[in-house]
This record gives structure tokens, sequence and C-alpha cells, in this order.
């Protein structure tokens, strides 16, 4: 499948208790290390002020409140993969500032790497809740039926050639085929059509879409573990599993990076002694210097701050991030994939056109429209009943009877004559375009469903829908191109709506008939073509795109999967707040990047400082947290407007 040009997993859903306990680790890891930095605050005023037989215990309380959980992580992960890691550096350094007296700078380290750690498991568990969210979607049961009798079953046990019953209104539990029964099915959370799709006997249905107004009899074609609801679980867990290329890089890093310094340090308290005459106390002493200004506290201060910093930028602007690997990423963002149903599109059907015959009075038809339209529940008889009843009072005709026909339209007497309103097969397809010169193939070609009007046998009028593009999103693909980055709309709808949706957005590439794997596949080789690849959506069928894709973003009144699998949320809707979102992230870039840059360059030069026996331990750490204070303060620049 080409871009056009202008298994079984296990159930995720955790027990209640693992739910809450998930949740409770989340919170204690903050409170602590809140706790941690309340004690910290306490011990420095207190040692300020001589109590130092006070404060010790203080800091001493707030290494282990603080510092336990980073503590377990790290041993728990060197002893896991045999490589060491940061957090045990941190450790190691904050005792080495506490063996030569330095309580303060060591508790410190530790509050950093707590509050830091708090914020990691609150995003690590957000990928278990997402895929709840999604089976949460999924009917428990269905009603079987069995020799004539029907009968309640877990969807488990239902096996391929088993005969369910659908009701209107209920979701359907498997995928499967129509063996009787006639109705609309609003299929939007596994293809993204916009419109509810019209399906008969020998019709394919999918679980997780809602039947519409018909009952339907539906043989099973798939075990519940192998439908195309249950792959776009599989999609969404396999594709969050896969770690980033910056991800793997800065594991590669922080193993060589924690060995460098043990091992300089180790060296350090030997080696000068022999080679340079050194007392063993200034050897001791300046190794321990070393392991305090060499701690990465500057270099993680470096991101944290800013990256925080850019997040409550953007929540104030109507932007969501989830974390500041996202930020970063949004930056590199060569290609923006957008669906169209509710991204570009409002998701709703409304009317754009109205043509009328001179046949028939103004007032007559709407009159006649409004009266049977406001009869069903049609999204389409909806929609038209709300453009009417912008146009035209109130009115409702006398019927003596209405007729719906699923699937075509529907039938009715009014004032002793009869109408008919519905596609084009149902008023007579040849007539229907032939009406108005075959204006109906021209709407159509512009991806707009038609419903024709007929009085007597006789076409009086026709009206166009379509769901119409957001206001704000031409101007959104007009700057993203402007900037260099490609825009593709990828959709469930038709390739006749997706064409005519393209032109009018001007969009670099489209592909319609999209069924969830359909943009998995498509977004893997854009990313293997362009690059990073950002993917907009907000739909269940969205969901393991926006896993897939280096950054998701989803639209804020999405579904609740769309929210939870996505790693920015524009809050409002807005498009708009797209390339405001990416001028923040090259902006956090260009922050994080100085800050990393100058403490890089502050504890080289404290290092080779200490070496040459030019730096005591006050100026040590007043080189070390000075460089880090002036970090945190240019990223929290961050905080002014996007702009």
């Amino acid at each position: 499948m080409e871009l056009n040009t202008v298994g079984q997993i296990s159930n995720p859903i955790h027990s209640d208790k693992n739910k809450y306990y998930m949740k409770w680790m989340e919170h204690i890891e903050l409170i602590n290390a809140i706790i941690s930095g309340i004690l910290i605050g306490f011990g420095w005023l207190l040692d300020s002020k001589g109590n130092e037989s006070v404060a010790i215990p203080l800091f001493l309380l707030a290494f282990v409140i603080g510092g336990y959980a980073k503590a377990k992580e790290g041993i728990e992960e060197t002893i896991a993969e045999k490589n060491l890691n940061v957090e045990l550096l941190m450790i190691f350094a904050a005792v080495g500032s506490a063996i030569i007296g330095y309580w303060t700078e060591g508790a410190i380290l530790i509050f950093i790497f707590a509050l830091s750690g708090a914020l990691e498991t609150y995003t690590m568990n957000k990928s278990h809740r997402e895929i709840s969210a999604l089976m949460s979607l999924q009917p428990e049961e269905a009603l079987l039926i069995k020799n004539g009798t029907e009968k309640r079953v877990h969807v488990t046990f239902l096996t391929v050639g088993d005969t369910i019953l659908v009701k209107p209104g209920e979701r359907i539990p498997t995928d499967g085929i129509i063996l009787t029964g006639k109705t609309n099915i609003d299929q939007s959370a596994i293809t993204g059509e916009s419109m509810p799709v019209e399906r008969e006997k020998n019709d394919e249905v999918f679980a997780g879409t809602v039947n519409g107004n018909g009952s339907i009899i539906v043989s099973v074609t798939k075990k519940s573990t192998e439908t195309m609801f249950h792959k776009i679980l599989d999609l969404v867990q396999s594709a969050q599993s896969e770690k980033s290329p910056s991800q793997q890089f800065i594991e590669k890093f922080e193993g060589t990076y924690v060995k460098a310094v043990l091992a300089l340090v180790a060296v350090m308290m030997v080696l000068p002694h022999f080679m340079l005459g050194w007392s063993w106390n200034e050897t001791i002493y300046r190794a321990l210097v070393l392991m305090v200004v060499a701690s990465p506290c500057a270099l993680v201060a470096s991101i944290m701050p800013a990256t925080l910093a850019a997040i409550s930028n953007g929540a104030r602007n109507g932007l969501l991030f989830k974390g500041g690997i996202h930020l970063e990423q949004l930056s590199k963002t060569n290609v923006v994939v957008f669906d169209k149903t509710g991204t570009l599109t409002r998701g709703e059907p409304a009317v754009t056109d109205i043509i009328i015959s001179n046949s028939i009075d103004t007032a007559t038809f709407y009159e006649a429209v409004l009266s049977i339209e406001n009869q069903s529940n049609h999204p389409l008889a909806k929609a038209i009943v709300a453009k009417i009843q912008e146009e035209f009072p109130k009115k409702l005709a006398n019927m003596t009877s209405v007729d719906e026909k699923s699937g075509f339209g529907v039938r009715a007497m009014l004032d002793h004559c009869e109408w008919k309103i519905g596609k084009a097969d149902f008023v007579g397809r040849q007539e229907a375009l032939n009406f108005e010169n075959g204006v109906s193939e021209k709407l159509a070609g512009e991806g707009k469903t038609i419903v024709y009007v007929v009085r007597e046998d006789q076409i009086v009028g026709l009206l166009a829908l379509k769901d119409v593009v957001r206001k704000e999103a031409k101007a959104a693909i007009k700057t993203l191109k402007e900037n260099g980055i490609k825009t593709v709309m990828l959709t469930g709808d038709s390739k006749s709506t997706a064409e005519a949706i393209a032109k009018e957005l001007q969009v670099d590439l489209f592909l319609g008939e999209c069924l969830p794997e359909d943009k998995v596949n498509e977004i893997k080789g854009l990313k293997e073509k362009y690059g990073t690849v950002t993917m907009i959506g907000d739909g269940i069928n969205d969901a393991p795109a926006l896993a897939t894709s280096d950054v998701g973003i989803a639209m804020g009144e999405g579904t609740d999967v769309a929210l939870e699998t996505a790693d920015i949320i524009l809050m409002k809707n807005e498009l708009s707040k797209l390339t405001k979102a990416v001028k923040l992230s090259k902006k956090m870039n260009r922050i994080v990047k100085q800050n990393i840059i100058f403490s890089m360059s502050v504890i080289a030069l404290l290092i080779c400082s200490n070496f040459f026996q030019v730096l005591d331990l006050p100026l040590g750490v007043i080189g070390h947290e000075g460089s880090t204070i002036l970090v945190i303060l240019n990223g929290l620049r961050l905080l002014r407007g996007i702009e």
C-alpha cells in the first residue's frame, strides 16, 4: 500500500489491589522527596546557627527517606544487569561528601534524585493505565444463540462458527459476518470512519464497534484473542516496549560515566601518593573532593528544571506534555502525520449544501424535510434537523405514517403526499444523477454524502453533508510546511473523501481506507524514509499509531485511550497549538544544550583544579553548587511565553 501524493497477549489489566499499589507508589516517592527537602532545609538552618549535633541527624533522615528508593533501584539494577549506573554514583557522591563533613551538599544530591525518581515512576505507570482504558471498551459478554435459545456468555467462550445476536445500541463483542439483519454501525473505534456505515447480510463487522438501529445476527469468524480490537491492544503494547535511540544512548553513557568517575577516584586515592609525593591525608582528601565535584548534579539540573519549566509553560498555553523526552523529540520532527476525523475535521457531519428544485416552494421543502428527519436518530438526520432549524422556523407538518428503511432512507406521508428522503438507490439512481444537471456528482467528488428529497416520485432537492475541516487546520499545516516539515494525512474514510480533504488542506501526502495496522505500517515507513515522525489523532484506532510514532499527540476531546497513549495533548483541540509546541521544544533543547555544555565544562575545570591542588573543598562546593544554581536559573527562563 503506497501513499498518494498532492496475536494473543495476556490481559494487561491489573487487579484493583495492584492498581492502588501502583498509585500509592507514585505518591509515596513524591512525598518522600518532599519530606527529604524539608529535612534538608531545617538541617541547613540549624547547621548555619551552629547546632551541628541536631542538624546531622536531620541530614541522616533526609539521606534515608529521600535516597532509599533510588539506592534500592540502583543496587537491584546493578545486580540484574551487572553494570554500574548513575544512581549508585549519586549515593557514593552523597556519602563521600558526608564523610568529609559536607552533609548539606550530599543531602541535596539525594533530594534531586528522589524527585526525579518520583516523576519517572509516574510516567512508567502510564503504559499500564492506557492498556486498561483500551480493554474497558471491549464487551465482556455476548448473546449466544444455540438450539433456538439465547444465552449470555463470556466472549472467551465463543468459538468460530457460533451465532450471536447483537441488539441496537450494543457494542459488537467479536469479529464476524452478518447472517441476517440490516443496520448502520459506528466503526470509528476501529477504522476512524466519521460516518456510520451501513451493514447487511454477508458484511463483516468488528469487535468494539457500536451497532446502530437494527438487530443483527452474526456468525463468529475469530476468537476473542484474534479480533481487530485485540490487534490494536497488541500494537500499542509492542510499540511502547521499544526503546528510543536516545534512551539507548543514555543507558550506555550512564554506565560508562559511572565507571570512569569511580575508576578515576580509585586512582586518585593511591597514585598521587606514590607518583607525586602527596601525603596519604592529602591523597584521600583530593579523591573525596573529586567524587563530589565529579558528581553530575549540575548535569542533572541542566535538564530537569528546564523540562519542568517548559511543561508548566505548555500547560498555561493549552499543551500537556507527559515527559521531557517528548519535548526533546518534538523539535526533531521531520514529518507530522494527521488523522482526519476529529483531528483535521470536527468528527461529525454537517450540512454544507442545500439545493432545492424550482418545482417546489422553499418553505414547503424545509417543512417536509424537518418534519420527517425529526423522527430519526440517525447522525445524518440530526445534522439535517440542526441545519434547517437555523434557516427555518420550527414548524412541523402533520404526518399520517413514517416508514424508515434502515440503510437506505425514510418514507412518509405528509398532507396526503408521499415523501422519500435517502440515498440515490432509494429514490432512483438515474434520476438522482440527472438532478440539476448532475450536480450530485460534483458534490460527491468533494467527499460529501448526498441525501435526496422526493415528493410524489419527483426529486425536489438534495442536501450534501460533510465532516467539515477545522478552521485552524489550514493555518497549522501551512506553518508546518513553511518550517520544512512534511504533512501527511491517514484516514479510515474512503479514498474519494480522503482526496477531497487532502486537496482542501494541501497536505503533502495522504492515504484513505486505513485500518489501525495500516497506519502503524505507514508510520514505520515514514520513519525509515524521513526520520522523526509525529502523529496527531483522537480515536481508539489512532492509539497504535500514536504509540509507534516518535511523538504522539492527542486532541483534548479525543477518546480516553488516545489521551492515555499520546505523549502530548492539545487540551483545547486547537491545532494552532501544535506550532507553538514545536517552538517551545526547540527553545528547551537550546537551553538544555547550553546547560549541558556549561555544567560539563565546570566539572572538567573543577577536576583539573583539584588535581593541581589549587582547589579546596569549600571552593569546590561553591563551584559545583554554583554551577547547579546557574543552570537551574537558565532553565527557568522557559517559564516565560512560548513566542
